[in-house]
């Protein structure tokens, strides 16, 4: 149902090296770049937007959750996140509360926000 998201972050460019590492590991980057706002996708088409804090409060945590290709992707991608930093609230595992083949793994980006990779598929 979402054509693209964006959030607010208090540090872009902090934040956008550690979507820079995490997207890259889920096979998505940089497609549209304005300084301050910058725009993550594939194929050229931006799905995924940061941009500064201009609401003069702090942000809300929000989830955000990616699709991973594969588990190996959702590796990718934590592995990314621990390289950048990121804090880690669940490390990549099966989550069968949600459904049976519901593989993830959750971090905090630099604005605290819950971000995930799943893939649904099963091995």
């Amino acid at each position: 149902m979402l054509d693209h998201l964006s959030i607010q972050c208090a540090d872009v460019v902090a934040s956008a090296a550690f979507y820079d590492a995490v997207l890259g590991a889920l096979g998505g980057g940089r497609v549209m770049d304005f300084g301050q706002v910058i725009g993550y996708g594939k194929d050229g088409r931006p799905t995924f937007w940061v941009g500064p804090l201009t609401t003069g409060e702090p942000n809300r945590e929000v989830h955000i959750c990616f699709e991973a290709a594969d588990r190996v992707a959702v590796h990718a991608f934590f592995d990314a996140a621990l390289a950048a930093g990121a804090e880690v609230l669940h490390e990549p595992r099966v989550w069968p509360e949600y459904h049976p083949t519901y593989y993830g793994a959750f971090v905090r980006d630099p604005d605290g926000n819950n971000v995930e990779a799943v893939c649904h598929s099963p091995e």
